[in-house]
């Protein structure tokens, strides 16, 4: 089958008021799995129905061993804005919601096959803090990423407190966490967020080759490869998450 020609495609989606959304695409390509996330009216922005679809649709590629690699991209301009901020101020304001985030850092978190993310336009919040959970990054010339948590007045996530400067350096680390700044593309990449910057139209075309690379491996040894990179720092994440979770109570009231 040729690169690109998907096998078959399947939506998972949230019913509202009788009305259907897909909230994210999934199509095979061979042993690729291409997860889109499609709430591009907001830019991709997280809500706990978009949280939930996309552990859904990760949890569903871990357990199918026809599925090697998965790269998880976003429809339209955007990667991710970030979480929706609708729902935050509703959270805020002691408003009892359900809160998919976590659902979504633990399947990122035990995620035991490769992951790649093509960075297709915005990536802001959760639409940057995932990426250190993804094996590889590829970043659309254009892209841009974004942690505006300190102008917010809230602590990091996911565990980007411990990822941030282990992937990018404590000084990166510190000036992107504290001074919420715009990065490029090509930022990203010399701050070790993504490993290459590629044209847009070339973006996943680009990336569903590379997954197909590391798809023709064996799925027992991406297995073992994965699980072995992460035995030596699942604890960390964990108690980073935990020591983020409750910086988070602190600052909006709940504890």
């Amino acid at each position: 089958m040729p690169l690109g020609a998907a096998c078959h495609s399947d939506d998972v989606s949230e019913t509202t008021e009788g009305t259907t959304a897909t909230l994210v695409r999934v199509d095979d390509h061979g042993p690729v799995r291409l997860v889109t996330l499609d709430r591009p009216e907001v830019l991709n922005a997280f809500d706990n129905a978009l949280y939930r679809a996309t552990a859904d649709a990760l949890g569903a590629a871990r357990d199918d061993d026809r599925v090697h690699v998965v790269v998880l991209t976003g429809a339209g301009r955007a990667f991710s804005s970030g979480q929706d901020l609708g729902e935050m101020a509703r959270l805020a304001a002691g408003e009892d919601l359900e809160s998919g985030f976590p659902v979504l850092l633990d399947a990122l978190q035990a995620f035991d096959k490769p992951l790649v993310a093509a960075v297709n336009g915005v990536a802001v919040g959760i639409g940057f803090t995932l990426l250190p959970h993804c094996d590889l990054v590829l970043a659309a010339e254009h892209a841009r990423f974004r942690t505006p948590f300190a102008v917010m007045g809230v602590p990091p996530e996911a565990a980007s407190s411990l990822l941030f400067p282990d992937r990018m350096g404590w000084q990166r680390a510190a000036h992107v966490l504290f001074a919420s700044p715009w990065l490029s593309a090509a930022e990203a990449v010399e701050h070790g967020i993504a490993l290459r910057t590629v044209p847009a139209d070339d973006l996943l075309p680009e990336a569903l080759a590379l997954a197909a690379a590391v798809a023709a491996a064996p799925l027992p040894a991406l297995r073992a490869i994965k699980s072995t990179m992460l035995a030596g720092r699942d604890a960390a994440v964990t108690a980073a998450r935990s020591c983020e979770d409750a910086a988070f109570a602190r600052v909006l009231g709940l504890t």
